[in-house]
């Protein structure tokens, strides 16, 4: 399926990145049952809106991860080549990284996202922090292959995806994801990793469906994003958030639920929505450790190190690349 530069002429200016959007919410749109990915909440709005979400007296995994960090960081800091170059997959705000950077001598740090705006404007936030650290932005789709900086060749490499992200990739796209990490930090690489773990299910139901409303909006977003840059037609008012848990696929699922039977219309083409029926946005498994650990050795990575809170809530891991 193909998007014409003529179609997006009167809604977004045309380039890669719109047109690879609007291949992926056409074809996505057309399935049953319909789908959107979450790479595409993450436009400006998008990114603020989850750096409010992290914040949240409900949602845990932001603070528990950074209480480890701060915690265990000499320990983190202990097995960290020096001089090497920090690669953070999926960048936002600097919060964590600032954690590593403060504890470690880094050659330099690469942020790699898909929201450019974002990711400039958060590299020179922290340059002016970290006037001696060299930053080299990448914008780019963290779960495709890219080149990393010619700057950075000859620095050992280490990576760093914190967040739980990994949870929104299906267990293939996960393994997939790990892979192609390992491929683009070479050989001898490392990579500190965030994974949520599984836990009581109120906790889980609660985090995802927070009173504020906000993960409700964030979650509306990418309907709005649609509108903005596809020309889309949804009508907000006309979905509403919900988020459960799936026990038997260890995964809460985020979902737009239609409220009513409608019709709508994107770069020509329509698409019919029954009372009650979802587009599933989003999902965010849970790990064991025995899990993590099986998928990563799947991937080429061995669990070096692994490092929890007191209540076994979130995960840090740190992986070497198998020879």
């Amino acid at each position: 399926m193909n998007v014409h530069a003529p179609a997006l002429a009167h809604t977004h200016e045309f380039d890669e990145q719109t047109t690879a959007f609007a291949e992926d919410v056409i074809g996505n749109l057309a399935q049953h049952p319909k789908r959107l990915s979450p790479k595409y909440f993450y436009d400006v709005t998008g990114s603020e809106l989850f750096e409010q979400i992290t914040v949240l007296p409900e949602y845990y995994p932001t603070r528990t991860e950074l209480g480890i960090l701060r915690d265990r960081g000499d320990a983190i800091a202990a097995i960290i080549a020096k001089g090497a170059a920090l690669v953070e997959f999926g960048a936002g705000a600097t919060t964590k990284v600032r954690l590593l950077l403060e504890r470690s001598d880094f050659g330099a740090y690469v942020p790699v996202d898909i929201s450019g705006d974002f990711l400039k404007a958060q590299a020179d936030a922290l340059r002016k922090d970290f006037p001696g650290l060299k930053v080299y932005p990448v914008a780019a789709d963290f779960t495709a292959p890219f080149a990393l900086p010619a700057e950075i060749a000859n620095m050992p490499k280490l990576g760093f995806f914190p967040g739980s992200t990994l949870g929104n990739f299906e267990p293939n796209e996960a393994s997939a994801f790990l892979r192609t990490a390992r491929e683009i930090l070479g050989d001898g690489a490392q990579m500190i990793i965030g994974v949520d773990l599984e836990k009581d299910e109120r906790v889980l139901y609660d985090a995802y469906n927070d009173s504020a409303g906000v993960t409700a909006r964030f979650n509306l977003n990418v309907l709005v994003r649609i509108n903005r840059e596809l020309g889309g037609n949804f009508d907000l008012s006309a979905f509403t958030h919900r988020s459960i848990y799936n026990r038997d696929r260890h995964r809460i699922e985020m979902h737009l639920i239609s409220r009513k039977a409608q019709n709508v219309r994107v770069l020509g083409h329509n698409f019919s929505f029954r009372p009650g029926e979802s587009i599933h946005t989003e999902n965010s498994y849970k790990y064991s450790f025995e899990r993590f650990t099986a998928l990563a050795r799947g991937a080429g990575w061995k669990v070096r190190e692994s490092w929890t809170d007191k209540n076994r809530m979130f995960s840090v891991h740190a992986l070497a690349a198998l020879d």
